[in-house]
């Protein structure tokens, strides 16, 4: 019997460019079908015959959902997109509903640590903007792996070094979640389930996989691990 074609379902991040490095590192050597999911261009009850969730990076979510009226702070986009935060919170929703393996990645774990009740820090501030924040290309910092944790597992590292390019990072951890990893200034890097019993499969992380290729990266295990252990845990639901 042939087996079927996987289907990952990847937000649209806001630039063709930038949403080809998802279907790349996504696809790699496997058989894959990645499907753009977008407000407006997606009906919303094909998601859930999808195998698995990307919630990709993109411009700050608008500051009322994380209970903030502050949209003055510095290096704010200017305009929100709204469409696009309520868009994924439900594509969110029926990833869960539906038990799919989920990926979130920098903006991706940002919403859902604040759709499970977290809130951001809105700007990191000058010094940590240095070492985070992209500027004409991404920066690189080394980050600390927490023992014991789903990311310790799919890696097998305790320290790495992985590509920046945020200036908003975690505030107050989401109900459900515990921090994987974390920069060596202190900041949260990386977010998973607390309890994982009877949930589908969930990390996410603040970096960017997709375009670590560019610090010549794409062989580390934050890289390649994350992406083949997120493909093989959507292969486990596709036979069962």
């Amino acid at each position: 019997m042939m087996q079927r074609v996987i289907k990952i379902g990847v937000t649209y991040t806001g630039t063709d460019e930038k949403h080809s490095n998802y279907v790349k590192w996504l696809k790699g050597n496997d058989a894959l079908t990645i499907t753009t999911l977008s407000p407006g261009r997606t009906v919303m009850e094909t998601v859930a015959h999808l195998d698995g969730i990307v919630l990709s990076g993109g411009i700050d979510m608008h500051p009322k959902y994380y209970q903030s009226n502050k949209t003055d702070y510095p290096n704010n986009p200017g305009k929100y997109h709204e469409l696009r935060d309520e868009f994924e919170m439900e594509v969110y929703r029926i990833s869960q509903q539906n038990n799919l393996p989920l990926l979130g990645v920098c903006r991706g774990m940002q919403l859902v640590n604040c759709i499970l009740g977290g809130t951001l820090k809105q700007d990191n501030g000058i010094t940590a903007n240095a070492i985070h924040q992209y500027e004409h290309n991404d920066k690189a910092h080394g980050i600390n792996i927490v023992a014991n944790s789903l990311l310790d597992q799919i890696s097998g590292i305790k320290r790495s070094v992985v590509n920046s390019a945020h200036h908003q990072s975690i505030d107050r951890i989401g109900k459900g979640l515990i921090v994987n990893c974390t920069s060596d200034d202190g900041m949260i890097e990386g977010l998973e389930w607390a309890d994982k019993t009877g949930k589908p499969f969930f990390i996410a992380i603040q970096w960017h996989p997709e375009r670590m290729y560019k610090l010549q990266l794409d062989q580390s295990p934050l890289t390649k691990n994350i992406r083949d252990r997120f493909v093989e845990e959507i292969k486990k639901n596709v036979i069962r």
